[in-house]
């Protein structure tokens, strides 16, 4: 090995061996926990993911409680996270590892790809963390941390990104052993080279890092073009029936949120003012059964909820009738199920204050 990748790698897992995080899933080497935790934090912090892993040991401590849980008890416990598909393929692996690989992981780096939701490097960390397999892992943290020491400037992500950092990784790794110099990697990326401001004069690296020896620390890793934000109106609806229930319904497209709950919508290709909005009420038969004269805004001014490449420009608005075609529930049955973020910190704020009014 070069004397500066040896150098690196040495310096590298000193690091962590001295400064990581007393973490849950790192007192052991079980595939369960070290699966769980990694598509939890696919997209997400530490910060935010810990309570989550904490909820899923604590309720299904083993694959086969998580792969008895019904899809539905597993979106709920998974509500405020985002990127269900996470929550979904979870339970689908579980079932999926239960039923046909007799409740084992498998111990390898390409079989374990075939596992749903599980991409390459969620299947390196688990190999190599779990059975010492040499298979470097590739991410956001990953990127940083080597562009920057070593001057790349290959645009990521992207597959020939992928794959030079991969190569990297594992030219890096040497015999050292693969589930600690992956996790001092992801650590590292994570701790001390952030992607804004980071601590330079305090870094191991600091004698090697060609991005600071150059002035490109904030440059690297140079990026892609953000996608074009995708701007989107919903407008909800809080159904006064009188009998102390409200109607909602399951979103079943494939599209954002799939088979969370919501109350009734109407998307519109713009915000809509309330005359408007009755003069597409009054048209659509889904609302045959509502007093359309009674529509009134909760919320006078928009809620923008921002996803990723999506921002929702939401009003929430009362109404009275019924909707008999769509499944209710009472108040207190709200938390039994599954709802996206924008609509639960709706009904925990605003709903008890305006649902009694007028009936």
């Amino acid at each position: 090995m070069h004397k500066d990748t040896l150098f690196f790698t040495n310096q590298l897992i000193s690091w962590y061996l001295t400064y990581r995080r007393n973490l849950p899933w790192r007192t052991d080497s079980m595939p369960y926990h070290v699966w769980l935790s990694e598509i939890i934090l696919q997209q997400t912090k530490v910060v935010q993911g810990l309570p989550y892993y904490n909820a899923f040991i604590s309720k299904y401590p083993t694959i086969q409680d998580l792969a008895a849980a019904s899809e539905e008890e597993v979106l709920l416990l998974w509500q405020g996270l985002g990127y269900y598909s996470r929550a979904r393929n979870l339970h689908a692996t579980a079932k999926y590892i239960v039923e046909k690989c007799n409740g084992v992981f498998p111990d390898n780096h390409k079989d374990l790809l075939k596992l749903k939701g599980v991409g390459d490097y969620t299947a390196s960390a688990i190999a190599s963390i779990c059975y010492n397999e040499p298979q470097p892992v590739v991410d956001g943290n990953v990127y940083r941390l080597l562009s920057r020491v070593f001057g790349i400037e290959t645009i990521v992500p992207s597959s020939k990104a992928h794959k030079e950092f991969k190569e990297l990784g594992r030219m890096l790794m040497g015999d050292a052993n693969p589930g600690i110099f992956n996790q001092a990697m992801m650590e590292f990326g994570a701790l001390q080279c952030v992607p804004k401001n980071p601590t330079c004069d305090v870094c191991v690296f600091s004698s090697m890092c060609s991005a600071l020896q150059k002035g490109k620390v904030q440059e690297l890793p140079v990026k892609k073009k953000k996608a074009k934000i995708k701007n989107r109106y919903f407008n909800y609806f809080v159904i006064n029936n009188g009998q102390d229930v409200i109607p909602i319904q399951r979103r079943m497209d494939k599209d954002i949120w799939y088979k969370l709950y919501q109350l009734p919508l109407i998307e519109s290709s713009k915000s809509l003012t309330q005359q408007a909005l009755k003069s597409i009420l009054i048209e659509d038969p889904n609302f045959s059964e509502i007093d359309i004269e009674s529509l009134r805004p909760i919320n006078q001014n928009q809620i923008v909820h921002k996803l990723s490449h999506q921002h929702l420009h939401t009003k929430f608005w009362r109404l009275n009738g019924s909707m008999p075609h769509l499944q209710t529930i009472s108040i207190a049955e709200l938390a039994d199920y599954a709802f996206p973020t924008l609509i639960d910190d709706f009904l925990a704020t605003f709903l008890e204050k305006y649902y009694f009014v007028s009936k």
